[in-house]
């Protein structure tokens, strides 16, 4: 596949996910309601219209060729590009599975030690700064900022003593 074709490919597919989120969003109200504002899928019609709008000029500029993109011939991803993006697939699945047996805080720790050790090849000392850092940041913005619990797993009894910390004042 080409950069040409694969420019074409996401236009379109973006805008038909763009038809597909219209028509589920014009299920609620997308008019103004009286005495409160915007009805429930007034924002998400109206940005899936700005999205469609912006695939359909995307169209119109590949027919016309006037970007670099809707001329480009070259493959669109190279073997590397495709080993690369194989590993990150496989290392968000492996979050995600991960997540399930031992929580998102020790899943983020894994995830964030090979991506950025491994794959990012980053210094020891930023991946260890970084692997401890993210996940405090990740467990107060939700946890405590949003008191929106995330799933811990089998290491929900090592939060108690937060727990107990955060909520006794």
């Amino acid at each position: 596949m080409t950069v040409r074709t694969a420019e074409i490919c996401m236009a379109i597919l973006l805008a038909l996910c763009s038809i597909a989120l219209m028509f589920k969003s014009a299920e609620l109200k997308i008019g103004w309601v009286p005495e409160r504002g915007p009805g429930s899928g007034a924002w998400p019609f109206w940005l899936s219209a700005g999205m469609l709008l912006t695939c359909l000029a995307t169209i119109y500029r590949w027919f016309k060729g006037v970007t670099p993109e809707s001329k480009n011939l070259e493959p669109f991803m190279t073997k590397d590009t495709i080993l690369v993006v194989g590993v990150s697939a496989g290392s968000i699945l492996f979050l995600l599975a991960a997540t399930h047996f031992v929580g998102i805080y020790i899943a983020l720790f894994f995830f964030l030690l090979f991506y950025l050790r491994f794959i990012g090849h980053h210094s020891w000392l930023l991946t260890i700064v970084m692997v401890i850092v993210v996940p405090i940041i990740v467990f107060c913005l939700f946890e405590w900022a949003l008191k929106i619990p995330l799933p811990k797993a089998i290491t929900e009894e090592w939060f108690y003593p937060i727990y107990d910390l955060m909520y006794s004042y």
